[in-house]
């Protein structure tokens, strides 16, 4: 009997969904790309219908959904046509507010988590600095108690939204008396002194998405901005980051999917010597390996997803999912490209587009090297 993750609730999502894409954004998406930039309604926007806050209890205006309406969310919002838009909200979904729900307190999840999913606050996570991308054991950004508060000091970069967030999820090393207590989170407003953005990030992709280089000098913020235990926060962070690869693996993959749906539709009315691309062998055969590779990734991410809405903590699973939809959708999208011949070179197709937003995903989140060292290590090497 076939196995199926997926509801008539599920489908119902998956259509609303569809149509926000495609009728609300996707309209945009080129005008947006030649901007670089795309307005802070879309969160708005998708937090009325909903979509922010799906696995989130309806305390604070969320769903309470499973994990597979993520999972729909992440498949079909990518119908956009801009992957900045898709990587922005997924920071507001999936990174940013995750630690909010899991450790914070009433008042925090009242004052951030439940704004964050109206679409009325947008978030951005500070891990990564200069010096300290994948290695997050040795962020440099402090935060010192000080008797009455907490007083940080550092640089962040790399901060999808952070042009454009009200409040960051910081991690930070956290000091008592000179003497370290280890890493710790915090939710800081972008509004408070000292809180610097110094520059917006040129991109080579995922150029409608704002990505800041913040500087933290002498910005000082009260008790209440700890997030969960102090000193647990390299914790904290290391489950957050699970659940960033795992949607980073379901946005690549579907990602992935569309530029072969795309690319199957211009080679069959794509003419070459007096017949469709598809008369070709040698075509069909690299579209039905790209097929191949799709379907075989989307699997691992389903059953790896079956187990993370069961509870489990599957970091081994979730980093080969990520490792592997990343090297898969690259491929996709060069094979994508490719088969376009000079089209897909020009600016004037999309396909481009593709090509050039889905390189982030073999870096951000865990670069395909410390994926591959988590995977070595869980088996034993």
């Amino acid at each position: 009997m076939a196995v199926t993750f997926f509801t008539e609730e599920h489908g119902e999502l998956r259509r609303a969904v569809r149509r926000f894409a495609e009728n609300e954004l996707a309209p945009h998406a080129d005008g947006w790309e030649d901007e670089g930039d795309f307005p802070d309604w879309v969160f708005r926007r998708a937090g009325e219908l909903g979509f922010l806050g799906l696995v989130y209890p309806q305390e604070y205006g969320g769903q309470e959904a499973d994990y597979f309406a993520t999972i729909v969310f992440a498949e079909e919002i990518g119908r956009c046509n801009s992957g900045g838009v898709t990587l922005g909200l997924a920071v507001q979904t999936d990174m940013a507010t995750p630690p909010i729900h899991r450790f914070g307190t009433k008042e925090q999840k009242r004052s951030y988590l439940a704004p964050s999913i109206a679409g009325t606050k947008i978030a951005c996570l500070g891990i990564s600095e200069p010096d300290a991308g994948s290695d997050v054991m040795n962020v440099a950004t402090t935060a010192r108690w000080d008797g009455s508060g907490w007083v940080i000091n550092g640089r962040k970069i790399f901060i999808t939204n952070g042009c454009r967030a009200h409040y960051m999820t910081l991690v930070a090393k956290t000091e008592r008396d000179g003497a370290s207590t280890g890493h710790s989170l915090f939710l800081v407003d972008t509004d408070t002194p000292g809180f610097i953005r110094t520059r917006r990030l040129d991109k080579v992709g995922m150029r409608t998405s704002d990505t800041a280089e913040i500087l933290f000098d002498d910005c000082r913020v009260g008790p209440d901005a700890l997030l969960g235990v102090e000193g647990e926060g390299f914790k904290h962070i290391m489950w957050e980051l699970q659940g960033e690869r795992l949607i980073g693996a379901i946005a690549a993959t579907s990602g992935a999917a569309r530029m072969l749906e795309a690319t199957i539709a211009y080679v069959k009315q794509r003419q070459a010597f007096g017949k469709p691309l598809t008369g070709f062998q040698t075509v069909r055969h690299r579209l039905a390996e790209m097929a191949t590779q799709v379907t075989a990734v989307r699997e691992l991410i389903y059953s790896t997803a079956f187990r993370w809405n069961s509870g489990e903590y599957v970091v081994k699973q979730i980093s080969m999912a990520k490792l592997l939809s990343a090297t898969v959708a690259c491929d996709v999208a060069d094979g994508c490209l490719q088969l376009h011949g000079g089209h897909g070179y020009s600016m004037e197709f999309p396909i481009q587009r593709g090509w050039r937003d889905t390189r982030l995903n073999r870096i951000g989140g865990g670069t395909d090297e410390v994926m591959r060292e988590v995977i070595g290590k869980m088996e034993g090497l």
